[in-house]
């Protein structure tokens, strides 16, 4: 079989972000973690505010010996500090908890909430941005509408959207979206958090592709582009197989059969009372 043509990174506006990156959510105190993931080759370090994890990050990074330019790491702000000055004091809470000068990525972690104008904290936003706190800029769990609005005010691009998406989950509309807007599409919570695992038709997919049913559905993610998947493991061999999904292809049939599975109620994270109208 010949070598799939999907390339090991994704891009938008300039930011060329590692195709298969490494979650922190409910890892907590993760430095160990972090630091064997740098050792097996990840280069994509995903936290946030809200995790907890980022000091177990910034260990990580520094125990791990790879150099800071060599690593795109992501961090994001909270809904609870969407004003603007509430946003500059949690970005610069951030850096510090992560012992750097600057992440490669900040998100607005939820949709602006309490009436807080979308313009206000965009604005801070792309302050980061412009005051080097930050390279590039993005959303997660925005819908289309919000995204759009967004990328509106905004004075600075986004370059990213970052939601869940696995096979229990239609996604479709949402990286159409992403295609048209240019924007990559993080999709957190790869693996459901573990519900695929045992699922029949994933399983027999990867028992004919002699692979893991992990590799099976990060590599459904890959095939379909414009896609940045951070799958969450503490499990030195499950993270490595994680980032060996670029040596084998799916069929046209076995992508279909995937994207089949999912289902009305297959979204897992969806908070009451932050959680925008999903699409």
């Amino acid at each position: 079989m010949s070598q799939p043509a999907v390339p090991q990174f994704t891009s938008a506006s300039g930011a060329r972000i590692p195709a298969i990156g490494f979650g922190t959510s409910q890892l907590g105190d993760c430095h160990d973690v972090v630091a064997k993931a740098l050792e097996l080759g990840y280069r994509h370090i995903d936290t946030a505010w809200k995790y907890g994890s980022e000091k177990g990050v910034g260990i990580g990074i520094r125990a791990s010996g790879v150099p800071r330019e060599e690593i795109f790491l992501t961090t994001k702000v909270s809904h609870e500090y969407l004003r603007a000055g509430d946003f500059a004091r949690s970005v610069d809470e951030s850096l510090a908890n992560l012992q750097v000068d600057y992440v490669d990525m900040l998100h607005v972690h939820w949709p602006t909430v309490d009436q807080i104008p979308m313009e206000e904290t965009m604005a801070a936003l792309a302050k980061a941005k412009r005051e080097g706190k930050t390279r590039h800029i993005g959303v997660a769990n925005f819908n289309i509408a919000l995204v759009e609005e967004a990328i509106r005010v905004c004075p600075e691009p986004l370059d990213t959207l970052q939601a869940e998406y696995h096979p229990y989950l239609d996604q479709s509309k949402v990286l159409a979206a992403c295609r048209r807007l240019g924007l990559v599409f993080t999709a957190y919570c790869p693996l459901a958090r573990g519900r695929v695992f045992g699922d029949p038709v994933l399983t027999a997919i990867a028992a004919r592709k002699e692979r893991s049913l992990a590799q099976v559905v990060l590599r459904w993610l890959m095939q379909q582009g414009n896609i940045s998947a951070i799958p969450r493991s503490a499990n030195p061999h499950h993270m490595a197989e994680s980032l060996q999904v670029f040596d084998f292809e799916l069929s046209a049939d076995e992508m279909a059969r995937i994207s089949a599975l999912a289902r009305a109620d297959g979204r897992i994270a969806n908070p009451q009372g932050r959680a925008p109208a999903w699409d």
